[in-house]
């Protein structure tokens, strides 16, 4: 559905020159709810805009299904973006127009009589669940009520393509959820290719299909988010990763030495990593009797991604070292993730 091709984006600034997206190479399937990721600053915003050339690129090429949208003519660029939505942080709506005419907005020069713009906007506002609002005006709405109004109005032109740009950003976590379920539904009832720009891996994790990694304008890592969560390889993943779990709160402990992760002989932290395959055996319980440990589980971390499970457990294992070391590599062979965080085997 969207095609970049070794797409740069530079920015010349007091003689200075910015490089925004640097050499970018991906696909977007027609469908897919899609997510882009980075710290402030990586260039996911910029990238996202050259989808719908509000950034052209100073190089490289932008394709929608077939068609190479970089080479489109001013008058071409025009028609082609009716079919891209676009949803913002700050929702841009309105504030001296209705609801209702806020949606109807887009629809201005589309032809459509009067009756057929009433009967469109009356639908997309049924779809938002917002039908009884129709006539209030943005600022007696909450912040879910005018994205949500915001969303209507992308859909006006009944796109192919809704770029969600850190359109939950502005939320607290329940309207966000609300927003994401309702994108979700979207995607599934209109099959509208969804492309989500966020710094949340939350938000990643909750709606996405697949995910790009960007750090300082590149791509440093691109796939199926179950997979990416499984097994970052890059250093700006793996941040994003850990900071939807509890299990990195031991390192907090360790650095503020805390009663509970002083270990005595024998003992050791270790961090389990649990796939899709295995996460439904009793590990820890097979190891306890298996192995003769006592185990002591600090952090557990079992998380959804689509419908798959992932997870795993941060314990205190304490037993003989030898027996510590096999079951670490029976875990391995059921391709558990072990880590040895602390290790006070040879204390005093």
């Amino acid at each position: 559905m969207i095609r970049f091709e070794n797409v740069n984006k530079d920015f010349n600034t007091k003689g200075n020159t910015v490089h925004a997206v640097r050499n970018v190479n991906f696909e977007i399937d027609k469908g897919e709810i899609f997510g882009i990721i980075g710290f402030s600053g990586a260039g996911k915003s910029t990238l996202v805009r050259c989808i719908n050339l509000l950034e052209r690129p100073s190089s490289g090429k932008v394709y929608i299904g077939d068609e190479e949208i970089t080479a489109l003519s001013v008058k071409e660029l025009r028609k082609h973006r009716k079919k891209i939505g676009m949803i913002f942080q700050q929702f841009n709506l309105f504030a001296s127009r209705t609801v209702y005419q806020n949606v109807e907005f887009p629809l201005k020069g589309s032809g459509l009589t009067k009756e057929q713009k009433k009967q469109k906007v009356e639908k997309l506002l049924e779809l938002v669940e917002l039908k009884d609002k129709a006539n209030a005006y943005p600022s007696s709405l909450s912040g879910g009520q005018k994205q949500r109004v915001a969303i209507a109005r992308a859909l006006a032109n009944d796109p192919e393509i809704l770029l969600s740009d850190e359109s939950t950003s502005a939320l607290d976590p329940k309207t966000t959820k609300s927003i994401l379920d309702l994108l979700k539904k979207l995607n599934t009832q209109l099959g509208i290719t969804i492309v989500v720009i966020t710094h949340e891996m939350q938000v990643i994790k909750d709606i996405c299909d697949r995910v790009a990694v960007m750090k300082d304008g590149e791509v440093v890592e691109y796939g199926d988010v179950f997979d990416i969560f499984a097994n970052p390889t890059h250093k700006t993943t793996k941040e994003f990763v850990e900071r939807t779990t509890n299990l990195c709160r031991v390192y907090d402990l360790i650095d503020e030495n805390r009663e509970i992760v002083r270990l005595k002989e024998n003992q050791a932290i270790l961090r389990f990593k649990y796939l899709e395959r295995n996460i439904s055996e009793a590990l820890v319980s097979q190891l306890s009797r298996k192995f003769a440990l006592d185990i002591n589980i600090i952090f557990g971390n079992i998380e959804m991604i689509g419908d798959n499970p992932i997870g795993g457990l941060v314990s205190i294992v304490k037993g003989k070292s030898e027996d510590i070391d096999a079951a670490m590599q029976y875990l391995r062979d059921k391709n558990v993730g072990v880590e040895v965080i602390l290790d006070g085997r040879n204390a005093n």
